[in-house]
């Protein structure tokens, strides 16, 4: 049978083991480099979506004939919307 003394002498050490990961977790999430990844996340984010409705839309008007620009247009518009609604899911989940 274990002893139940032991088994609280061990809580203060667990205790005492999880705050410094906690603590350890915190200091390392204001590092420099965490703060640049989550930018360049945050700008990949709001540009992907612009830049793949660009040659989207470049694609459909090169099908069409003569010079348009129409889909173009319209897709970057749409690429633009869809990365301001990825920007604003993202930093809502911070």
């Amino acid at each position: 049978m274990s002893d139940p003394r032991g088994d609280l002498q061990l809580w203060p050490r667990i205790i005492k083991r999880q705050v410094q990961r906690i603590k350890r977790a915190a200091e390392e999430e204001r590092t420099l480099l965490a703060q640049l990844t989550y930018l360049g996340t945050a700008g990949l984010v709001l540009v992907l979506p612009v830049v793949a409705g660009a040659y989207l839309g470049r694609w459909i008007d090169s099908l069409l004939p003569g010079y348009s620009f129409q889909w173009t247009l319209s897709l970057i518009l749409v690429g633009l919307a869809l990365g301001i609604v990825n920007l604003w899911l993202l930093f809502r989940e911070d």
